[in-house]
């Protein structure tokens, strides 16, 4: 079984698992080559309900599975698991020419998948605060020139997006972010909570944001529970403490909307802030 034959199974693995629906996503999964953009191997892996261990050579068939793969072992910064970040991938139901910004990039797989669904006649702007990721992640998306890789924090946006993906733990959405979604533009973002003990750790919720085709509002449901690290630059204490406070009284609401006009909280509000309100009011 070739390396290919490796890569083509492992796309139809994530597939299956993350029940994907985009069409050409389990394609660009089976096309981006995984090793490329992580470190010489062995590696150091985490599966689902599993503690970490060391591959036992740096042959590139192991990382594809359904696995974490360390990017800085030091630090303990990991390459996301891929059925996970999959299903986030096809919520944001790119095609070819949609215009992509991927906060949180690491050094550049899940740009590069994205890049694959949205071709040459799109475009991916992939942020990255840490310089030595972000330096990395340039040279490992140089083959893809409609990419741009930026060592930014990703509070300003440039032009408008068709997605935006949050690949990191934050407290809130930007304004910077829902202003720059598209007309039926789609923003992913964990929203998460610091616990004791878990250092840079944060645990909570996926919320998906559309703009809304007329652009009169913004529609927000949920995705799933996600642990993921917290951002830098990207987290508000005041909100953080409300976010926690919401967690406690309902973990996976029913979300329907974001508001941004000025209103009195009221038991729809999930999440109430002074920008923003994530509702479960009836559309």
């Amino acid at each position: 079984m070739t390396l290919d034959d490796h890569r083509r199974a492992y796309a139809e693995k994530i597939a299956a698992a993350a029940r994907l629906t985009t069409p050409g996503l389990q394609d660009a999964f089976a096309a981006i080559q995984r090793e490329a953009f992580l470190p010489a191997g062995p590696w150091l892996v985490v599966g689902e309900g599993r503690k970490p261990q060391e591959t036992p050579d740096a042959d590139p068939r192991h990382v594809y599975e359904n696995v974490s793969v360390a990017i800085d072992p030091a630090r303990q910064l990991f390459n996301g698991a891929p059925a996970f970040l999959a299903r986030m991938i096809d919520r944001l139901a790119l095609r070819p020419g949609l215009r992509v910004l991927h906060i949180g990039a690491g050094l550049g797989y899940y740009a590069a998948v994205m890049a694959h669904l949205v071709g040459p006649t799109g475009a991916v702007v992939a942020t990255e605060i840490d310089e030595a990721l972000a330096g990395a992640a340039r040279s490992n998306l140089a083959a893809m020139p409609w990419v741009t890789v930026e060592r930014v924090d990703g509070t300003a946006v440039t032009g408008s997006c068709d997605a935006i993906l949050v690949n990191t733990g934050v407290t809130h959405p930007l304004d910077a972010w829902l202003d720059a979604l598209a007309l039926g533009g789609r923003l992913l973002l964990p929203l998460t909570v610091g616990l004791p003990g878990m250092g840079p750790l944060g645990k909570g919720v996926i919320v998906v944001i559309a703009r809304t085709l007329d652009g009169a509002g913004f529609s927000a449901d949920m995705l799933s529970f996600v642990a993921i690290y917290s951002a830098i630059g990207l987290r508000d204490e005041r909100i953080e403490a409300s976010l926690g406070q919401a967690l406690r009284r309902t973990s996976f609401p029913n979300l329907t909307q974001l508001r941004r006009d000025p209103h009195d909280s009221s038991p729809d509000c999930w999440l109430h802030a002074e920008r923003f309100c994530l509702s479960m009011a009836p559309e």
